[in-house]
């Protein structure tokens, strides 16, 4: 049967009918921000700028080139993590970009010669980092053929002779590998493992302490030749005179285990001349106090504070000076309080130092002949913004210092005129500024900006803040998704503080209407920035609220249900969540307040820990190869019980969600990583046995590659998977008519 004009045209219309809709469905799929854009949104990192500002070495990656880890091999000596980076060359005052190589690699130590012609940095290549340069005269990027047979330690610097005519680098001992094998061989396959009270120290710090034995060596970058400047052992803090005629480093000598992070080990200040002799004297003899050793521009003194009092101390002759005498009482008459000084930093020409106390930053000459108060802090530092030094300028007229507001999103960065006495602002608004870098000739500053909602670009300016400039786009893709909008929240816990809070807008938000919430929790938050997670959120329709929190030491626990409610509370009483579908998740110590939170309150539909612990107890002992960190971080670290297990045993059970797993009514998601090192999976095991025996509701997801972070930290299919799981979560719980 043959079709009429009308059947004809009928069908072409609900062809194109069809097509738009697809097309239309397409676009708006594409609009959607998913978990595959959060693997591939890009960031920076600077990692050297050319003296004279101009250049600019830089690493762009994604949370995808930090995937597939073995977590297994963590603490193995011979492992090197997979960490891979664009590499790119920036040209500040035209905008261009060179990449170096045509795939990402992992590179490290990234450094530009003192005339800014020469780039060195690592480049690993199989098991191990080798040294290359690139010429920025001819394009040329080559490998720097070391004449020794021994490895590049995968920890080493890299650092530029100031004539540039060579490096410093480290390198591993002959049998360093073979040892590290051994000793980690040992302690993950047996077949028999003993552990003895009798030695120094516990047997996996023996072999973190193999992984930082190394020796210091010079190598010529033309002809490759290699001297070697120490034996094998520790050595931090390494120093250059700008005159070349002599390094100083520290020896360390660690004599065993330290519970408390008291210093057992023992210190030596070295200095060593560079003139071919290799002669050694000792600045400081070895003790169990650590020098403080604020060093000024031609290295050749430095400055040192002692029970709040400051000395400079000369290399070269060991003299020392103290800088602070006579002026320890304040300003203000009748007021005998003594002032206690720290070293802020060196002026450029090294002719004053700058110090900080209580009162404000002082200037001193380093003869300490005259020491003044040129900047005062406000009465109610508290109240009044946040300003930190970043900078002084070659000249030594300004301190450039960022701003912050403290009740609200007001930030940037300004200057105090130090001979004026005055504060001049240079960009204050809303954006968000971090990174800040300045070339050493005062022609340029660098900074990362973000409105708060987008991913930061990198950007430079002058002195001035002047001829502002945008020299990355990173993700213009990210500009077709629908991305959330953050809003800053004051509230008062329970106790009367006020507190802040970062509130994440679901997309396509409608005023009136009611939302699910997802809290996302930690400790203290006030400044916004691009985050993934809440994106993801927020394009399933959900608001995200990272509230704070004030912590009490020994009482850390109510912290949560004091702030975190009561934040939410105040969101519900501004009619924009729906009370019902509130959500409640961490990751590590947010894990672990959120299963303690759910013992304390109800109130959540849901919830999820990811790689949280929930018994402070078997905490204590239950990750080997991070040996002491446990005990230090419940008895003085972020887990702020502040006392240990046996003075108080009450704080360690009221601490632990799994004494009272009994009270737990909200469904509750477990994720881990069989090689999470920092917070293991047995460690949460305990809750799901627990729930389960008490006829609770919660699920347990293991993921056999991952780490830290569960699936977050496991290989690209970990990844997805861990985002499926959490999303269909919070779906079944918030919206369980539709199951």
């Amino acid at each position: 049967m043959a079709l009429s004009k009308k059947h004809i045209y009928q069908g072409l219309v609900t062809i194109i009918i069809l097509v738009f809709c697809i097309q239309t469905d397409a676009i708006a799929q594409a609009q959607v921000f998913t978990p595959e854009d959060g693997l591939n949104t890009r960031g920076i990192s600077v990692q050297d700028i050319t003296e004279d500002g101009r250049y600019i070495a830089s690493l762009t990656s994604t949370r995808q080139n930090n995937l597939g880890v073995n977590h297994d091999r963590f603490a193995d000596p011979n492992y090197i993590s997979p960490n891979t980076d664009r590499f790119i060359i920036i040209d500040a005052a035209t905008g261009d970009q060179l990449e170096l190589f045509e795939e990402d690699v992992q590179v490290r130590e990234i450094s530009w010669s003192p005339d800014g012609e020469m780039l060195t940095f690592f480049l690993l290549e199989g098991d191990q980092f080798e040294l290359y340069m690139y010429d920025r005269e001819n394009g040329d990027v080559e490998k720097i053929n070391i004449n020794t047979d021994k490895q590049v330690a995968s920890n080493s610097l890299l650092e530029w002779r100031p004539d540039g005519s060579g490096l410093l680098f480290q390198l591993r001992a002959d049998d360093w590998a073979q040892k590290g094998d051994s000793m980690y061989t040992e302690m993950t396959e047996g077949p028999i493992i003993t552990q003895n009270s009798e030695h120094d120290f516990l047997a996996w710090e023996r072999v973190r302490i193999h992984s930082d034995r190394s020796i210091l060596a010079h190598v010529n970058h033309a002809s490759g030749a290699v001297e070697e400047l120490t034996s094998e052992g520790f050595i931090e803090d390494v120093n250059q005179a700008e005159s070349g005629a002599f390094i100083t480093f520290m020896e360390v000598y660690p004599m065993k285990t330290d519970y408390q992070r008291s210093g057992d080990s023992e210190y030596a200040l070295i200095k060593m001349n560079m003139d071919g002799s290799m002669v050694r004297d000792t600045l400081v003899t070895r003790s169990e106090d650590e020098p403080d050793t604020d060093w000024n521009h031609a290295g050749d003194h430095y400055a040192f504070n002692d029970e709040g009092k400051v000395f400079v101390r000369s290399a070269i002759d060991g003299d020392s000076l103290e800088i602070t005498a006579g002026n320890y009482e304040w300003i203000e008459e009748g007021d005998t309080t003594e002032v206690e000084y720290s070293v802020a930093r060196w002026h450029p020409e090294d002719t004053h130092l700058l110090l900080r106390s209580d009162q404000g930053y002082h200037l001193v000459d380093n003869l300490g002949e005259e020491l003044e108060l040129i900047y005062e802090f406000p009465e109610n530092r508290d109240q009044e913004p946040q300003r930190n030094i970043v900078n002084w300028s070659p000249d030594g007229q300004y301190l450039y210092m960022t701003y912050s507001a403290r009740d609200k999103w007001e930030r940037g960065l300004t200057r105090y005129n130090i001979e004026e006495r005055e504060m001049e602002e240079l960009i204050i608004d809303s954006n968000l500024y971090s990174r800040w870098r300045f070339s050493e000739d005062g022609s340029r500053m660098f900074f990362e900006m973000s409105d708060g909602d987008h991913p930061g670009e990198l950007y430079s300016a002058d002195f001035e803040y002047d001829a502002v400039r945008q020299l990355t786009d990173l993700n213009p893709w990210i500009e077709d998704r629908k991305l959330t909008r953050s809003e800053l929240i004051e509230y008062m816990d329970v106790d009367g503080d006020t507190l802040y809070g970062v509130l994440y807008y679901p997309v396509d938000y409608e005023e009136g209407k009611k939302y699910p919430l997802v809290a996302y929790v930690y400790e203290s938050f006030f400044n916004n920035g691009f985050n993934s997670t809440a994106n993801i959120y927020a394009n399933q329709g959900y608001f995200v609220f990272r509230p704070s929190v004030n912590f009490d030491m020994g009482y850390p626990g109510e912290a949560w249900l004091k702030g975190v409610t009561t934040g939410i509370n105040k969101l519900i009483e501004r009619g924009m969540i729906d009370a019902t579908k509130l959500g409640v998740e961490g990751i590590s110590y947010g894990g672990y307040a959120t299963n303690l939170l759910i013992t304390q309150t109800n109130r959540f539909a849901a919830a999820i820990n990811i790689s949280g612990k929930v018994n402070m107890v078997s905490f204590l002992g239950d990750s080997p190869k991070i040996t002491t960190r446990n005990y230090d971080a419940a008895e003085a670290g972020q887990d702020r019980i502040g006392e240990t297990l046996w003075e108080a045993a009450d704080k360690y059970i009221a601490h632990s969600a799994i004494f009272f797993a009994d009270r737990i009514e909200t469904p509750l998601l477990m994720l881990t990583g069989e090689g999470d090192w920092n917070v293991p999976a047995t460690n949460q095991r305990e809750m799901y046995y627990a729930l389960r025996r008490l006829g609770k509701e919660v699920k347990w997801v293991h993921y056999m590659d991952a780490g830290h972070g569960a699936g977050l930290a496991g290989r690209v299919e970990d990844y997805h998977h861990h985002w499926d799981t959490v999303l269909e979560w919070y779906d079944s719980k918030f919206y369980p008519e539709e199951e």
